[in-house]
């Protein structure tokens, strides 16, 4: 391959779960101005606005809970293009809260059913058009929370550590049909998500003097580090975590 096109990933055919806001909306708007064709999967987008929103960015409305829908859009895709690329399970959600020394099941159900077991139907169907090409790339959001125990929302931390062992679990399984499967693991950014603990001065400090960098992430940062993993700069590797964290998960006590 040139090197000028190593990191290309113009004319592959990207899905996004969780595409309609945040840090799965700016990949998807990212990787579109690099002529990806990407399709941003969600149940809600932030504004009414038609499918089509560009020659090669698309928005599907679909609650990837029902994998029989997610299946009929796959076909569609499939059926236009002949392949499947890339699929990125960012689809997740929140609930950090502990009271009375008791984390909601409710909370706990439904992010584990959200951020783990649809991640892993979402990559079980996409993988059963990625066998007939014989190559793909997932991509798992994962977090730090999957490294290490933060307080007060065990249900996140266990469903990204789960993640992220789902991704180890699938490149094992699919790499004899040339499917990568690796982790991207954000740290602290300044996120909707985040909105909470930024706001809050004394945990925004603290956080920061976690990080090496000494300071909170950008999103646009996560874009190049997802490229690589989409795209064939990174053929020859799978089963990996890749921690866009500033340092943090490589800081040692003082």
């Amino acid at each position: 391959m040139e090197t000028e096109n190593l990191f290309s990933i113009k004319n592959k055919v990207i899905i996004i779960t969780g595409g309609g806001r945040g840090i799965g909306n700016m990949f998807a708007t990212s990787m579109a101005k690099q002529s990806a064709y990407v399709y941003c999967f969600d149940i809600n987008f932030p504004v009414d606005i038609p499918n089509k929103l560009s020659k090669n960015l698309f928005y599907v409305k679909c609650d990837l809970t029902d994998t029989k829908k997610f299946l009929i859009n796959c076909k569609k895709i499939y059926t236009k293009f002949k392949k499947i690329d890339v699929l990125i399970n960012n689809l997740g959600v929140t609930f950090p809260n502990i009271s009375k020394n008791s984390y909601s099941k409710t909370d706990w159900n439904k992010t584990l059913e959200i951020n783990l077991t649809t991640a892993f139907n979402c990559s079980e169907t996409v993988i059963s058009f990625m066998k007939k090409q014989k190559s793909g790339s997932i991509v798992n959001i994962t977090s730090i929370n999957a490294e290490f125990g933060f307080p007060n929302n065990p249900a996140y931390i266990a469903s990204k550590g789960g993640l992220k062992m789902l991704g180890k679990s699938l490149a094992k399984d699919w790499g004899q049909f040339g499917i990568r499967v690796n982790n991207l693991g954000p740290g602290y950014f300044k996120t909707t998500m985040n909105k909470k603990s930024w706001k809050n001065t004394k945990t925004r400090k603290a956080r920061t003097e976690r990080t090496l960098l000494n300071r909170w992430g950008e999103t646009h940062e996560l874009v190049g580090p997802c490229i690589f993993l989409a795209s064939d700069a990174s053929s020859y590797v799978t089963g990996q975590d890749l921690y866009v964290d500033g340092g943090w998960s490589a800081n040692g006590l003082s």
